[in-house]
């Protein structure tokens, strides 16, 4: 199979794309892994506006999916990426135990952001999970967990979920752990707390409601850890406690840059956002000519930014493959433009009232670093003294990055304790380079894809 245009992910950016590409006449493939287009932020949102707890919060995404269902696009739900050759363009696909190989002229990139990993002590006990998985819990089947619910971290997505489970009765202690005053955050800000207004509003409403709930709100939380014999049971932080059933930590978000890295695209240092970012241009284009990136997986922005990069990225595949004129493109992509530039209006301010503490990805010694290999801070340290460099070397020391979440956890987290023993910038530690398949296959799925590419027509 062949196609203009193909998309892996089907959030607020690959949707924006494919409605955009498909408008200009090119045939779009989307793969996305879940089973219904919107993504994290409108995660089951056909299924859930009833839904008091989440239903307002995602009012704003049905416009967009219906216009994507309602595109052309060929959407391929329930659908894994799990290889990419940049330079043919063949994307290697696999779906309800069925492989598939697509040739695509022009490839976007739109697999969004992940939760940035959060190493406390006792983060691996049973009830202690990320607060986004209680989120899409919530989305999907209104199930919120039982018991004494602790909500610890910093970020608009803290308020957001505090107040969620709260009107889904189920109201959390919030333990907030930002160390920037708002005064600090405003010097950043600029002229961009006036042009981002109106999401300055949203979050105040936010804190406004939960408040309006009963929220209880611990600020200026440090040394927080979780403590219990089997699972969780309460959780501590210097000079508190509080017993707990469930712990639901976040310390925002980072790009997810799985397969970009993967697949050897140039990335830069994000300061602002402590994290690695593709380097692309504004429209999306990144430095391997049929790729491109948009929406959170080329750096935070949130969902209203996205939207707009992914019409940049649809609009720009339409005219580099010929469907589009330089003038009806400039003509077209002024209004997208504006838009991102509208919705990034108040990101210096948030990036800067939520930068993640420096100690954040270097804990105690005794804490697991690595989950799926159960590697302590303390033993990728003593590997970092012996001479590992990087995240790539350390996996001869100790298989960091070699279990299933392929480094998506642990990469940050050795990163920092690497850069913290040998006393480099956090952006001098070359991250960690995945290699695919991007997500764990079997040999039997192998095989079936080897089995097709032998018998494609020449």
């Amino acid at each position: 199979m062949t196609v203009d245009l193909a998309i892996i992910g089907a959030g607020p950016a690959g949707m924006a794309a494919a409605i955009e590409a498909c408008a200009q006449g090119l045939s779009v493939l989307v793969a996305d892994e879940n089973a219904a287009p919107g993504g994290q932020v409108f995660r089951a949102a056909e299924a859930a506006v009833p839904d008091p707890a989440v239903g307002p919060d995602l009012l704003p995404g049905l416009p967009l999916i219906a216009a994507f269902r309602a595109s052309g696009a060929d959407h391929r739900p329930g659908t894994t990426l799990w290889h990419l050759d940049p330079e043919e363009g063949v994307l290697s696909l696999s779906a309800a135990g069925q492989a598939e190989t697509v040739t695509a002229r022009r490839v976007l990139l739109a697999t969004g952001a992940q939760e940035r990993p959060v190493p406390i002590p006792g983060w691996t006990l049973p009830g202690v999970m990320a607060a986004g998985a209680a989120q899409i819990l919530l989305k999907s089947t209104g199930a919120v967990p039982s018991g004494q619910i602790v909500l610890a971290g910093q970020g608009p997505l803290v308020w957001l979920l505090a107040v969620q489970l709260a009107r889904a009765g189920a109201p959390p202690l919030v333990l907030e752990t930002r160390r920037t005053s708002i005064a600090a955050a405003l010097a950043r800000a600029g002229g961009g707390l006036w042009a981002g207004r109106k999401l300055l509003a949203k979050g105040l409403a936010l804190m406004a409601e939960a408040r309006r709930h009963g929220i209880r709100v611990v600020h200026g939380v440090r040394g927080l850890r979780a403590e219990g014999t089997d699972q969780v049971e309460r959780v501590v932080w210097d000079g508190g406690s509080a017993p707990c059933d469930t712990l639901l930590l976040h310390e925002g978000v980072i790009p997810a840059t799985q397969i970009s890295r993967a697949i050897g695209l140039d990335h830069a240092w994000d300061a602002a956002e402590g994290c690695w970012r593709p380097v692309v241009d504004a429209f999306g284009a990144t430095t391997l000519g049929r790729v491109a990136v948009a929406g959170d997986g080329a750096g935070i922005g949130g969902w209203e930014a996205a939207v707009a990069a992914g019409r940049l990225a649809g609009l720009d595949a339409a005219r580099r493959l010929g469907a589009l004129s330089e003038d009806a493109f400039g003509a077209k992509a002024a209004a997208p433009l504006a838009a991102r530039a509208a919705a990034l209006a108040l990101r210096p301010f948030l990036d800067a009232l939520y930068a993640p503490s420096p100690d954040l990805l270097t804990p105690p010694d005794a804490t697991i670093a690595c989950r799926c290999e159960e590697v302590t801070a303390g033993a990728v340290r003593a590997a970092a003294r012996l001479g590992a460099t990087g995240p790539n070397q350390l996996k001869a020391y100790l298989r960091c990055g070699m279990g299933p979440c392929q480094g998506r956890l642990c990469a940050p987290t050795v990163a920092a304790l690497i850069a913290e023993v040998r006393g480099l910038s956090p952006e001098a530690v070359p991250p960690l380079r995945p290699r695919a398949p991007y997500k764990p296959l079997s040999v039997g799925m192998l095989a079936a894809t080897a089995e097709s590419v032998q018998q494609r027509p020449e």
